[in-house]
């Protein structure tokens, strides 16, 4: 091969700027990273000869180097013994606004999805592969959460969706405001019997502050909460299939219905259906979550949704935070009106 074709073949680099820019590689390399000590005219005359002749910064090795690694970790936990595909929509919603939140600050994300003990694994920061590490997913899979709870007191750049304790750093919808949106929608809809459906005893610490909403509500609007009732199943939708059976079989009285999760409203509403049951004619139905099916369930489910955009921001801002920097973190909530409330 021609030694000219050879030259062509060689990766240019900051020395050959320097030569092209005539000034020094220390020079190149601070005009190249947006160092203040360069002055405009040196800056725009080594980015022309960078152009000219190709030359591109390694951003992640300039970031390494710095002990900065440009990655923001994303874990998603599933239930387990189950795979990617059995995972809640609801999480691949918050996966793709954290995923999007980190694009917007320059980061790339490294996404794992665990659900095994053997899966486990936390130390992106430790071991540099991340800058900070985001965990969502199901609250059930206890082993996961215990093993992420140890991670956060090895690192402070670690930040929960979904977290089934309060002694780390958490970002969660405001669970108590859409209780009460939920309840308040269904009484101006004409309900006075309504029913909250989820386990606020269960790991889900959301349901709980979702209930403490409706309590409230129910309440205020001069109505006597009940008690959460607390349906069995494999699933969630088939949690909400068994709560409308033990409504209707025992006999209780019930025109309004406020479900802990979209999934659990969903069941319901087949059941409804299955049972002759008009929605919103006999009964108004409203979930939690926001999950893009509920559109086109029959009929389409009302529901709260968190301001998806501003929880991936905020879920990335924590991971990334400096010691003293984490509060807590609600995301408000919003009601989308669909047909299942009159």
């Amino acid at each position: 091969m021609p030694n000219n074709d050879k030259a062509k073949l060689r990766r240019v680099t900051s020395i050959d700027v320097a030569e092209r820019a005539g000034v020094s590689q220390s020079t190149v390399s601070r005009a190249l990273s947006g160092s203040e000590t360069i002055t405009e005219a040196t800056r725009r005359r080594v980015e022309q000869a960078a152009a000219e002749l190709g030359y591109f910064v390694n951003a992640r090795a300039a970031g390494l180097r710095k002990g900065e690694t440009g990655t923001i970790a994303v874990v998603v936990i599933g239930r387990s013994g189950e795979g990617a595909a059995s995972i809640n929509p609801f999480y691949y919603s918050m996966l793709g606004s954290t995923c999007a939140a980190a694009a917007e600050r320059g980061y790339e994300a490294l996404v794992s999805f665990q659900a095994q003990p053997e899966d486990f694994f936390g130390h992106y920061v430790a071991r540099r592969q991340a800058d900070g590490v985001v965990v969502i997913g199901t609250a059930t899979n206890a082993a996961a959460w215990e093993y992420f709870r140890q991670c956060a007191q090895e690192t402070d750049a670690i930040a929960f969706w979904g977290s089934p304790f309060d002694d780390a750093v958490w970002v969660r919808s405001d669970n108590q405001q859409g209780g009460q949106l939920a309840v308040e929608r269904l009484v101006k809809g004409g309900a006075k019997d309504i029913v909250f459906v989820g386990d606020t005893a269960s790991s889900q610490r959301q349901f709980s502050e979702r209930y403490e909403g409706y309590r409230t509500a129910m309440e205020a609007a001069g109505l006597a909460p009940r008690d959460p009732m607390v349906s069995e199943g494999e699933d969630r939708v088939s949690q909400g299939r068994n709560a409308i059976a033990s409504l209707v079989e025992g006999g209780t009285a019930f025109d309004g219905l406020f479900f802990a999760c979209d999934a659990m409203a969903l069941g319901a509403l087949e059941e409804l259906s299955a049972r002759g049951i008009s929605v919103p004619g006999k009964v108004g139905v409203i979930g939690f979550d926001g999950l893009g099916s509920g559109e086109f369930s029959s009929p389409p489910l009302t529901t709260l949704e968190p301001d998806f955009a501003l929880a991936g921001k905020l879920l990335v801002d924590t991971a990334l935070a400096g010691e003293g920097e984490k509060p807590e973190r609600r995301v408000p909530v919003r009601l989308v009106e669909r047909a299942s409330v009159g």
